[in-house]
């Protein structure tokens, strides 16, 4: 350890918290003609991308504590009986290249986690220190993400939510089978607690503040959490569900969908090769449809085929609409807002488009086509005053038709 240089353990502990997508995006790879990492890049350097609460992109240094473990989840890189690299930082050496980062304007915040060393309550202990160094000694004003530790005591992470903008918990897995086969040092019902707990801290924190306008803050930005896809052989709407559940008991901002990477010396219990990337890609669409299309869960699920899996060439606000073509076409000048959240095509800025401008025209076809993105995914399932799809709608190959081409979802998974 003693020597390996912090750059050498800052690109072993950078690339280790690429997995974690509970922050968005990873580290970005630019193009270089010449094969090195040159002007801009931040490839290996733990740059990544999320969203502040107030909506703005902001760039983290995303980075582990240690890729040290004591547990082994077969699906981690980082587990015990994993043959990688090992690197540790002290939290003042976090603290020390997060403010050289910050001040040189790299990044806007530090999205930290870590392996288990020790005990979990020892792991912890060292996270929150991190977050108390740039909060107290530092007066650090930029954005904390904390990945906490749902073994760590309930207290740890109180503090945790005093010092951090956001933290969040991986559930992991789908499923409890689906844990305790792959993640033996984990309990399902340990998680859920701590999530409980963070929520209860969440709503105690809303609450006083309301009544104490000094009353401290507790993870404004709320609590995340991640799933693992395609390492067990939980379906599509096995994963909904459990998503939807997350929402609804703990009140989380995001559920985050990571595609199970094959790792170097995998265990014999893993899947061979990587799911499709467009699966994670059909789940994220889930999620948007649930959490601001006005879905139910059941009704996602309903887009599903027979083994529960959404499929991969439409997506599943078109396979909804085409399993129940009797809601269809709707009048763009009529239906309700609720409704035309419906329209294959539509979204949500071009359904406040249309309504807002039906108020003063009758819109025909072309005013719809100026509103959204492409009106051809949209036709056959809308009328306006001079335009109805007749048999389109009926059409035996209209899923054909609409589907994107082969060469778009290659495109996707490259």
């Amino acid at each position: 350890m003693a020597s390996q240089t912090t750059l050498e353990r800052l690109e072993i502990l950078a690339d280790a918290a690429k997995y974690d997508a509970s922050c968005a995006s990873s580290g970005t790879a630019k193009k270089d003609s010449f094969g090195g990492k040159g002007l801009g890049s931040t490839e290996g350097m733990g740059i990544c991308h999320a969203y502040a609460p107030d909506g703005r992109c902001i760039s983290l240094l995303k980075i582990l504590l240690t890729n040290h473990c004591i547990f082994d989840c077969h699906y981690c890189i980082n587990r015990k009986s994993s043959n990688v690299r090992r690197a540790r930082f002290t939290p003042q050496e976090v603290v020390d290249l997060t403010l050289a980062f910050y001040r040189r304007n790299y990044i806007e915040g530090l999205f930290l986690s870590s392996g288990i060393v020790k005990s979990s309550n020892h792991t912890m202990e060292q996270i929150v220190e991190v977050a108390r160094i740039l909060r107290v000694e530092h007066d650090f004003r930029g954005y904390i993400h904390l990945k906490t530790i749902p073994e760590a005591d309930a207290e740890l992470a109180h503090q945790a939510g005093l010092y951090a903008d956001r933290v969040s918990i991986n559930v992991e897995l789908p499923t409890d089978a689906g844990l305790t086969r792959l993640a033996p040092d984990k309990d399902a019902r340990q998680i859920e607690g701590a999530m409980g707990k963070v929520k209860a801290d969440l709503i105690e924190a809303k609450d006083a503040r309301k009544r104490f306008r000094h009353a401290p803050r507790f993870a404004p930005a709320g609590q995340s959490t991640q799933m693992i896809v395609g390492a067990d052989k939980a379906s599509d709407a096995d994963i909904v569900g459990k998503a939807s559940r997350l929402y609804d008991n703990f009140g989380l901002r995001r559920v985050y969908y990571s595609a199970f990477s094959p790792i170097p010396d995998a265990s014999a219990v893993l899947p061979l090769s990587r799911p499709p990337l467009i699966r994670e890609h059909r789940l994220y669409q889930s999620d948007w449809l649930m959490r601001f299309y006005g879905y139910k869960p059941a009704e996602v699920m309903q887009a599903t085929d027979a083994d529960g899996n959404l499929p991969l060439d439409i997506d599943p606000k078109l396979a909804w609409a085409l399993k129940f073509r009797e809601n269809f076409p709707l009048d763009v000048n009529r239906a309700s807002r609720e409704q035309l959240l419906r329209v294959p095509g539509l979204g949500v800025k071009a359904v406040n488009r249309i309504v807002a401008s039906r108020r003063h025209r009758t819109l025909r076809l072309d005013d719809v086509a100026k509103l959204t993105v492409s009106i051809a995914k949209v036709r056959p399932f809308i009328c306006t005053v001079d335009w109805r799809p007749v048999t389109l709608t009926d059409r035996a190959d209209l899923r054909a038709l609409l589907a994107p081409r082969r060469e778009q979802l290659e495109l996707f998974a490259a």
